[in-house]
């Protein structure tokens, strides 16, 4: 039988030989979804795939968001380490292949007199050179880097995953916190407003008391009452410039003022559904990265297993050596090797074992979280849901609410200066006008960031619109073709003290 015979015969053996892949194939696991949903699937879709921020229609937040997408650090973190795992992939990829590597070595060495092997009279000195390429090629029988593969593979992808859920993260942070901003501004104003209000009435009854027509007691109350707002103000302010530096970080800039934009009261509130199909949430990012840390930690249960079995690899030499360097290349120079090795263990002290044991156990803790992960996300989005119903319940009766003490301030006023009633039913409800209206734009924020929120648990294919900004400044990624893999890429107003009705 000719060589070339030999080696077809031989084929289909190897073939059927690296056809083997020890260890579980993947199966997604079955999921526990809600049974009812408040909205048909593509009415959610068609909301969630938006870059819902730009429906507050405020161009100075979508400049932070697209700000805080080109310079935020973590979001930088995150791209490298996509790029990570993408060479990671790459590497572990290349036990497909032979490995082709060269030597040459060149040496002139001389032989001692009262050595063993010297010879009277011969040259003492004397030279090698030798020039080759040598292969070395595991066979990848048990599908050792087959699963190795399969789990970097599945690193890359959530590292990627991990991206998108930093950039996630990162829009609804800046989002919130421009929300949160421009409540403290409106409180702020508030609080502003009604102390020099407060100033104004102090002085006027600072004058009556001097000339003896208000007591002692009317006098403290109404200095009691303009120091309360005057406590308010200074700690507005800090708030302000605290919540001006975090956003600041999340810009990836240093502490300073942020540009607003429209006030509170003129954001407008994004759309959203009432519910959302379990499939949608199947695309967050944090879910899809858990999935693929369980596709990893499956398949590492396969690279442990294959322990147990031989590692067989083929090696070989041709080249070419001689002792004088002008003949190194002629034809009677020539030198070839092949061969064969084959390592495996019998005795390890449990250690395969111990290794097996181990990834199955990192295995199922991958399950459990994926599972609760699910879970997290129906949670969270019911949370925002109710979130989003009740607070902008509340906000309607507290908007209600100022109404009616507005309305009894007024009559108050009316009727002290009808000399009805003392200026301490005033105070009282101008007290309780001012706590409410404080109130009021806190719930204003509260009802934006539960909206906030439900985008965030939602996490829809803005996602990737999002990324695209994120993509334009970041680290180039690096072509992937042995992979296989594609991934996917103000002018200040001023602010109205008055709640919307």
């Amino acid at each position: 039988m000719s060589r070339v015979s030999r080696v077809g015969a031989l084929l289909p053996a190897v073939l059927f030989l690296t056809a083997c892949t020890v260890g579980p194939d993947y199966v997604r696991p079955a999921v526990d979804a809600p049974e009812r949903f408040r909205y048909q699937p593509g009415e959610a879709e068609a909301l969630v795939n938006t870059q819902w921020w730009r429906q507050f229609e405020d161009p100075a937040l979508d400049a932070l968001i697209d700000t805080a997408l080109e310079n935020n650090r973590d979001v930088r973190i995150a791209a490298a380490r996509v790029e990570e795992f993408a060479a990671r992939v790459d590497i572990t990829r290349a036990g497909f292949y032979p490995q082709i590597g060269y030597d040459g070595t060149a040496g002139r060495s001389q032989v001692s007199r009262n050595s063993a092997g010297y010879v009277p009279g011969a040259d003492r000195i004397g030279e090698s050179y030798t020039a080759a390429l040598n292969v070395g090629w595991e066979l990848d029988i048990w599908g050792k880097i087959r699963r190795a593969s399969e789990a970097a593979r599945a690193d890359l992808l959530a590292a990627e995953a991990g991206r998108q859920t930093v950039i996630l993260t990162l829009v609804s942070s800046v989002a919130t916190s421009y929300v949160n901003l421009r409540a403290l501004d409106k409180r702020l104003a508030i609080a502003k407003r009604t102390l020099r209000s407060r100033g104004e009435t102090l002085k006027l009854f600072e004058a009556q008391y001097a000339g003896g027509v208000v007591s002692d007691l009317t006098l403290s109350q109404i200095r009691s009452e303009y120091e309360q707002a005057a406590v308010r103000v200074p700690s507005l302010e800090r708030q302000v410039a605290l919540l001006e530096n975090a956003i600041s970080v999340l810009l990836g800039e240093n502490p300073g003022p942020i540009a607003r934009g429209k006030t509170i009261d003129q954001l407008i509130e994004p759309g959203i559904p009432a519910g959302v199909p379990s499939e949608l949430l199947a695309r967050r990012p944090d879910i899809r990265l858990s999935e693929q840390n369980l596709i990893a930690a499956n398949a590492r249960i396969g690279v442990a297993r294959a322990q147990y079995f031989p590692t067989i690899g083929l090696t070989g030499t041709a080249g070419y050596a001689s002792s004088a360097l002008d003949n190194l290349i002629s034809s009677g120079s020539g030198i070839w090797g092949i061969g064969g090795a084959l390592l495996g263990p019998v005795f390890s002290g449990g250690q395969i074992e111990g290794q097996v044991r181990a990834s199955e156990a990192v295995q199922r803790q991958a399950l459990v979280t994926y599972i609760q992960d699910i879970q997290t996300a129906f949670r969270e989005v019911d949370d925002a849901l109710i979130s989003v119903r009740k607070s902008r319940e509340e906000l309607a009766a507290q908007g209600r609410q100022v109404k009616a003490l507005r309305d009894y301030a007024r009559y108050a006023n009316l009727r002290y200066k009808e000399g009805y009633v003392s200026y301490i039913e005033v105070l009282d409800a101008e007290r309780r006008l001012f706590d409410t209206e404080l109130l009021y734009a806190q719930t204003q924020a509260d009802v934006f960031g539960s909206l906030i929120a439900t985008y965030k648990a939602m996490g829809g294919g803005w996602v990737l619109e999002a990324e695209k900004v994120a993509n334009a400044v970041d680290f180039p990624q690096a072509p992937r073709k042995k992979s296989g893999l594609r991934l996917h890429p103000a002018q200040t107003q001023p602010d109205a003290a008055q709640p919307r009705h």
